[in-house]
């Protein structure tokens, strides 16, 4: 099978590091995965709170587009790394298929622009792809670095089983902590993997959005996790870069990586420094991997 891959706006800019680590997993498991050509914008954040209707037409030209590329597939996949994306192009496909007024408005959008949209996408997660389409056997059989010693506490944020749950459990997921497992660390189990970060008022009500983070990342510390990893670049943001400053307001040093979980698994699959983009975060992962890894072969030869 061969996907259609989504990066959004995200992926190009700020959340780069998800976009070089994904990318390097999908290589390193055979995963075909081209790039859906002239891709604009989803129409998330702002484009939902000033029109919907404009922000479904957004959406619905991506869809369209890979419709376009699927050339004899019935059906094409399209691959949706950030987790925005990922539920505004479902939004849109549900608007779409339920709503006539908006369809038709939409379609004569589209029309007007040479497009059309048939309703033949399948928006994936690359969570769902992994762990169901590859399976965790493959992936644990391809691990060449096992991450053994390492305690992660899988974030998956409050977009990607919310509202629509179609590949993972709504109140307590398990596909990112199943695959991170599978390539050797040790999943934490904690409650606030579903709870929202703060979003986007860590840039309009800062106080509000500075203690959504810490409370997530004070928890993750509380159970002893060693990393964080997430799947949406916005709370990768979010939990890493305001680390220093929530230390200085709450008297409280906070100090833990924050990574996607692509760049574990491509750490896991043989991975190199700069493949994975470890170099572009701000809290780094290699003295917290190595005293894990040392750790790790402690408890193998004790």
């Amino acid at each position: 099978m061969s996907y259609l891959y989504f990066p959004g706006c995200s992926l190009s800019s700020t959340g780069r590091a998800y976009d070089e680590s994904l990318r390097y997993v999908f290589r390193a498991l055979n995963l075909p995965m081209d790039e859906v050509k002239d891709w604009n914008c989803c129409g998330a954040t702002a484009y939902m709170s000033i029109s919907e209707l404009q922000a479904i037409a957004l959406s619905a030209r991506n869809l369209a587009l890979a419709e376009q590329q699927k050339g004899d597939q019935k059906t094409v996949d399209v691959v949706a790394p950030c987790a925005a994306c990922y539920l505004v192009l479902i939004k849109a496909q549900r608007f779409l298929s339920e709503s006539e007024e908006i369809s038709t408005k939409v379609n004569a959008a589209l029309a007007a622009a040479n497009l059309s949209y048939r309703g033949d996408v399948k928006v994936r997660h690359p969570l769902d792809i992994l762990a169901n389409d590859v399976g965790l056997e493959k992936i644990s059989a391809a691990t060449k670095r096992p991450l053994k010693g390492l305690k992660v506490a899988s974030y998956y944020g409050c977009q990607i089983v919310r509202p629509y749950a179609l590949f993972d459990d709504q109140f307590n997921p398990q596909s990112m902590d199943q695959l991170l497992k599978a390539v050797g660390t040790e999943s934490i189990d904690w409650p606030l993997k579903t709870r929202c970060c703060g979003g986007t008022l860590t840039g309009t009500i800062q106080d509000v959005g500075l203690r959504l983070s810490y409370l997530l990342l004070k928890e993750a510390k509380k159970r002893h996790a060693d990393v964080i990893a997430t799947a949406c670049p916005l709370c990768q943001f979010n939990l890493e870069c305001f680390q220093s400053k929530m230390g200085r307001v709450y008297g409280e040093e906070i100090q833990i990586p924050v990574v996607y979980f692509t760049q574990l698994l491509g750490l896991a699959l043989g991975g190199r420094r700069r493949q994975l983009a470890l170099q572009r975060l701000f809290v780094p992962l290699e003295p917290t991997l190595a005293v894990a890894e040392a750790k790790g072969a402690q408890n193998v030869n004790p």
